[in-house]
Order: C-alpha cells, then structure tokens, then sequence
C-alpha cells in the first residue's frame, strides 16, 4: 500500500486529537505535518504522551502555512472552527491540495442559510457548490472525485442515517419528523466552558438549543434531498454526563399501508453493502457502548402499531462517526484505500 502524506490544521481539539489516534494506526497514510496557533514549537509527543514512542511523536507543532501544507501533503484535515476552516480551504485548494473540512463552512449548499445559522458572511462562496457532503453511504462516489469535502456534524450524522431510508422510501409522511437526541459533553469541544465543566454535567440531564440548534438546516437540507421536496424537522438535542456518544430517537408517521416487514425490508437494503451501518435484528436497540471508538452507526426500528409511529433509533460515537472517524473514512475514498483503513471494528472498552 502506498503511503500518504497527510495534514492536521487544528491538533488541540478533540477532533484533532481523535486524528492523531486513528491515523497513528493506518496502515497507508503518515501524519507529516500538524498546526496550532497556541502549541506551535512543540512536538506531537509533548501534547499528547501516548504517543511516545512513534514516529508521530516527533512530529512538530506549527503555525499554520498553508503554501508549505499544500506542498507537503496529499490530503489535509482541517479541525479548526467555522468561519476559521473557509479562509484554510480556500487557500489549500487553490494550491492543488484536496482537503477534508470537519467544521460547518461548506456543508450548507445555501450561503443564506448558512449566513441566518451562522451568523456568518461566507469568504468563498465560489467553493460551496463543488464541495461534497462527505456522508459516505450516500455520496461515496462524488467523494472520491473530490478536492474538498465537507465532513458532516454528529447530530446529522445519526440523524440522516435514521432517517433517510424512511424518507427516500415513502415510509413517512415527511412533514412530521421528529428528532430526540442525547450526546455527551465532547461534543461541545475541549475550550473551556462552564457548561461543560465536570460538576455542571454529572450527576444531570439536560436540553439545549430547542428549536435552533445549528445542525438543524443541514439535517433538513439532506432529508429534503431523500423527499424531493423541502421539508422541516423538529431537532431537539440533549447533553447527557458521558465522554462521547450519542444517541438518537426519531419519530415518523406511518404512511398507510406501510407494516413492519416493509419498514424492516427498506432499512436491509440501505445497510446493505455499507460496511459501517449495522442494521439490528427485531428486539436489539442500539447503545453508545457498541460504537465507542469506532465508525459504526448502529440502527434500530420499532413499529408502533397503536400510534402508527415509526421509531428509529440510532447510536454513534460523536467523535469518530460523528466527526474524525468519518473524516479518515473520507480521506480513504479519495486516496483510493479501502474504507476501513486505520478503523476499529472493536469498539474502545472502559
């Protein structure tokens, strides 16, 4: 297999750190050049001690250069917040380099919308509509093709795996969906926050951000997508006290004539071929433990017959699915590796 040079903008969050573990172990691709604007003089190894011991450890820290990131790499990731990825990106791709964005600048396809959620003027509006929303079971092919992906949230992640089967299908009547998730405290990301301080979040159980939480627009852009026409979802996010997960209830109503055995037919074939969504025999409901540290997005159904609701529960790790595993599962596709390169099929046990 032949090595890739790869790049990390942003290796402080949790994101980046999450890159650092995963890529550590890729049998094809080298880690050769890392930034932060705070850590820049270190090396790799004295952010993170449990890579003593490798070469990834003597990697050293810099303030970005994207000329020099370009020259130097294949692929870049960038790990760095909206508003700061947009300026990276655009630099980065100009100079011939293919980049992987995990923050929000280019998954809206509207500049409007992403300006009203944002709160935020787009700097190059002229990429937005070349780069590709990088959820692999639904544009694979366009990923490997790219020269910018646009790496989806968490939230969405789970979201529109649970629910775009139903959606494309005609399972549900598309103007009553309701979305219920729980994630835990990492996905606010590693700055301090009062928030998200231990004594704020254990022992507790809370909602935040009803009704206007970012992710919704990107949520509704995909599952439009799948219904043909523009839809509106009900998002309702959780913070629950654990590391990393999260959890999502959805709710659709049943279509007419629509039963179980149809439900769980569609839901089959979608995971079908899809090496990292697991569809759950009848009974089994997913957990955030089955997919700790791994890309998996585990699904599950349950058919109300007395309310003619469906239910679709889905469970991933917000860090790797939901964010950096994902991003690897991406570089793969453009590098030409197999999409499990350098991922766990085990999840992390406490």
């Amino acid at each position: 297999m032949e090595r890739k040079r790869v790049g990390l903008v942003g290796v402080t969050g949790y994101t980046g750190m999450e890159l650092c573990r995963l890529v550590l172990h890729h049998p094809g691709m080298e880690l050769v050049a890392a930034t932060s604007r705070a850590e820049a003089g270190k090396r790799l190894g004295d952010l993170y001690p449990y890579l003593y011991g490798t070469t990834m450890a003597e990697v050293p820290v810099q303030s970005p250069d994207y000329a020099a990131l370009a020259a130097a790499c294949d692929v870049v990731f960038l790990a760095v917040p909206h508003g700061t990825a947009m300026h990276a990106a655009r630099e980065l791709v100009a100079a011939g380099c293919r980049v992987v964005d995990l923050s929000a600048d280019f998954r809206l396809r509207d500049v409007d919308t992403y300006r009203s959620w944002y709160a935020t003027e787009h700097a190059c509006p002229e990429l937005v509509p070349e780069a590709v929303y990088g959820l692999p079971e639904l544009y694979g092919q366009a990923v490997a093709r790219a020269r910018l992906v646009a790496n989806p949230g968490c939230y969405p992640t789970a979201s529109i795996l649970a629910l775009y089967p139903a959606v494309a299908a005609g399972l549900v009547e598309p103007e009553d969906l309701i979305i219920d998730a729980k994630s835990g405290a990492s996905g606010a990301g590693r700055k301090a926050n009062v928030a998200t301080l231990f004594c704020e979040v254990h022992d507790s159980f809370r909602a935040y951000n009803l009704g206007r939480h970012r992710h919704t627009p990107e949520i509704e852009q995909e599952l439009s997508r799948a219904a043909g026409k523009g839809i509106t979802v009900s998002f309702n996010p959780h913070l629950v006290p654990m590391d990393r997960g999260i959890l999502a209830t959805c709710y659709g109503r049943l279509r007419p004539h629509v039963d179980e055995a149809r439900v769980r037919e569609v839901y089959a074939a979608f995971a079908s071929g899809k090496p990292w969504v697991r569809f759950l025999p009848p009974g089994v409901l997913p957990e955030t433990r089955w997919v700790r540290g791994t890309n998996f997005c585990d699904i599950a159904v349950v058919v109300d017959e007395r309310t003619r609701r469906l239910i679709v529960v889905s469970c991933i790790d917000n860090l790797c699915r939901g964010a950096s595993g994902q991003a690897l599962v991406n570089a793969n596709v453009m590098l030409g590796f197999p999409e499990d390169a350098g991922l766990s099929r085990a999840p992390l046990v406490p």
